[in-house]
């Protein structure tokens, strides 16, 4: 039977960051059993690994959808394959996705994954999406994947109550949303809503931080930065920006070892 691990990511407690569940495989299984296993695990991302080559097939699914990439289950996955010994504690974590070669390795304490940049370019405000966020951007872009939305101070981020079934409605797989940084090391904030995908408001992302740091990079003038994403479990997401890659570094902890039992 598949084993199953649950792991917090970007925090170095547990109950803290963003929990994932990993599935570990022996075998391909059909869409719908992963769907159906995500819709049961029911947090923001369950990863499913299968060995493959040198390095894992890896990919992510919310209770409703399959994403085309995710950072915080990817972080999660690596420490489950150290610490279950899959991987020798000094290996490199490759894992093939639908975003291609993706890897992960520690860095004294920390795990640093590299993955593709995707900046985010100015674009139109759609109608509503101000009165839906309960908030005033001073600036609307669009990555890759997601809708972009730039505020003026952090405490704005804090103090959101958005309107998440308007925010459905949005043609986005998600809202990031963004202020500089208001604590001790802090470089910026963020909090990232996605109700079309099934995640009314996800802890702490690691994709959203593919856009986030070109943004603020360009704007600091460093590309090194913390970001923290300021949920009510909340995370540090540690970037580096790299040309067209970045470097994400956080931290996970192991709640939950099992296995699914179908």
């Amino acid at each position: 039977m598949p084993e199953l691990w649950h792991v917090d990511a970007f925090t170095d407690r547990p109950f803290a960051g963003n929990p994932a569940a990993i599935c570990f495989l022996d075998q391909p299984r059909e869409d719908a059993w992963y769907q159906s296993v995500a819709a049961e695990m029911n947090l923001s991302e369950t990863a499913f690994l299968l060995a493959e080559g040198e390095g894992f097939r890896l990919r992510w699914f919310t209770p409703a959808v399959e994403v085309d990439l995710c950072g915080h289950a990817t972080l999660a996955a690596a420490h489950a394959l150290w610490h279950s010994g899959r991987l020798p504690e000094d290996a490199v974590a490759r894992f093939e996705t639908r975003s291609g070669r993706l890897t992960a390795e520690r860095d004294d304490g920390w795990i640093v994954l590299d993955f593709p940049a995707t900046p985010p370019s100015p674009a139109e405000e759609p109608p509503g999406l101000r009165r839906a966020l309960g908030v005033e951007p001073v600036e609307v872009a669009r990555s890759r994947f997601d809708l972009f939305v730039v505020v003026r101070e952090a405490a704005a981020i804090h103090s959101m109550t958005p309107d998440l079934e308007a925010l459905a409605g949005f043609p986005a797989r998600g809202i990031v949303v963004t202020a500089p940084g208001d604590g001790e090391g802090v470089d910026f904030v963020s909090r990232f809503f996605a109700p079309a995908s099934g995640v009314a408001e996800d802890p702490v992302t690691g994709s959203a931080h593919c856009a986030l740091a070109p943004y603020w990079a360009a704007r600091l003038g460093r590309t090194r930065l913390m970001g923290y994403q300021a949920s009510r479990r909340g995370g540090r997401v540690r970037v580096e920006l790299a040309g067209e890659r970045v470097r994400l570094g956080g931290k996970a902890v192991t709640v939950l070892r099992g296995r699914l039992e179908v």
